[in-house]
């Protein structure tokens, strides 16, 4: 089997979300191309309409959302559910803290176990009165919205949902808002943000980053948002073809953003033949298309915490491609991967070994031992999550044999068709 032709996959996630929220903070309508549908962006879009929001849907697939304001949003007559989205759920604290109104925020079985108090507590400073589970660390979350004020914030996790709430939080706030990073998280928020408007500084530290808001700040509207592909849904197929013997493919309109990019670099560090085709920049982001051959020599190589944020989704797939590379792999500083719809630690390192592969786990990574040949016949414990789910359909490609996955379903969350848009590059 080899892996060939082109591609587009489904436009990125991170970029769909943040369209609807700040698309419904602004003021004026705001055009977004090629919007992703999936389980999780839906659940946003479900939850603004809740609170008023009005979104057109055009027969083109593109999505008008009629922002009307910071304060516009009205409350909602039932419980907001934003289903398995912690997106969804962080982001939109930060915007509840601030409306005049009262609102309950929960989710599905797997995000109401997810920690939200790391963006309760810096909320809580800025005056917003917030109560759920566990003095507030898990959902559902009850809101009471009202006058916030800026406040100085150091995010040590690097956390892009904590820092987009807060910045979310503090366009409505009195004062500035200021938050700190160890290191760049992902910076969709800020970049979109620039694209309305709003004032905002990035300050580049000895040590980390400083990102200051000052409110209250109105975006304005009129604006039109082009979503390129995916980088975390392009990374499945990038790894499957540096995988398998004969395989070239092209990934089109792919999010080159150096916070989500890592994935990439990694693999060209591992000596995969990758390279970036045509860039150019749309809605503030940077976008290219991404070729990939089969590269047979690959090496491993060490993730430092530093570069975790830029690649945090794709590193149980770098686990599955550091199996066939020559050397030991070590990821570090990735903890935060216990957090996400699984522990994606245990059930990656459990996974693989079931698979026959060579790994340790550690509190906060794993040591992979190549080159080890994967074995198939084996049922994947994917525990309903999505990444899990692509990253060892991957590891099934290359094993002596299928993988069975206990939930393919869980897919949805961000790729809806991935198995479909697999059987249109795999070929015999």
């Amino acid at each position: 089997m080899r892996i060939e032709g082109e591609l587009r996959v489904p436009s990125d996630k991170s970029i769909s979300h943040r369209a609807i929220i700040i698309g419904a903070l602004a003021e004026g309508d705001t055009l977004v191309k090629n919007w992703l549908r999936s389980a999780d962006t839906t659940a946003t879009l479900r939850v603004y309409r809740q609170m008023g929001l009005e979104v057109e849907e055009k027969e083109s697939g593109e999505l008008v959302v009629k922002g009307r304001g910071l304060f516009s949003l009205r409350e909602p007559d039932r419980v907001l559910d934003a289903q398995n989205s912690g997106t969804t759920a962080r982001l939109s604290l930060g915007v509840l803290a601030a409306q005049p109104f009262f609102a309950v925020l929960t989710g599905d079985d797997s995000l109401r176990r997810r920690p939200m108090l790391r963006v309760v507590k810096p909320l809580r400073e800025m005056g917003a009165s917030v109560d759920g589970r566990e003095g507030g660390n898990l959902l559902p979350l009850a809101v009471r919205g009202g006058p916030l004020r800026g406040i100085s914030f150091f995010n040590k996790k690097a956390s892009a949902q904590v820092k987009s709430a807060l910045l979310l939080a503090g366009l409505h706030a009195e004062g500035t808002t200021e938050v700190e990073e160890p290191y760049l998280s992902r910076d969709h928020t800020e970049r979109m943000l620039r694209l309305f408007e709003v004032d905002l500084e990035t300050v580049p530290l000895e040590r980390g980053v400083l990102v200051k808001v000052k409110g209250p700040q109105q975006p304005t509207g009129g604006k039109e948002i082009f979503v390129p592909a995916d980088p975390s849904s392009a990374a499945f197929f990038a790894a499957a073809a540096v995988l398998l013997p004969g395989s070239h493919l092209l990934l089109k309109e792919v999010l080159v953003n150096p916070t989500r990019d890592g994935f990439f670099r990694k693999l060209r560090q591992m000596g995969a033949l990758l390279e970036y085709e045509n860039p150019r920049e749309l809605s503030m982001e940077p976008i290219a298309d991404v070729r990939v051959r089969h590269s047979p020599e690959l090496r491993g190589v060490e993730v430092f915490p530093e570069e975790v944020p830029a690649m945090i989704d794709e590193l149980p797939l770098l686990a599955v491609v550091a199996t066939q590379a020559e050397g030991t792999t070590v990821i570090r500083g990735a903890a935060e991967l216990r957090v996400k719809e699984s522990d994606r630690i245990k059930a990656t390192v459990e996974n693989l070994r079931k698979m026959g592969a060579r790994v340790e786990e550690l509190p906060d990574g794993m040591v992979i031992y190549g080159k080890t040949p994967l074995r198939g016949g084996v049922k994947i414990k994917t525990y309903g999550d999505h990444r899990i789910a692509m990253a060892f359909t991957v590891a099934g490609l290359v094993a002596d044999g299928p993988v069975e996955l206990d939930d393919p379903s869980c897919v949805a969350v961000s790729y809806p068709r991935f198995f479909d848009d697999l059987k249109k590059v795999l070929k015999p």
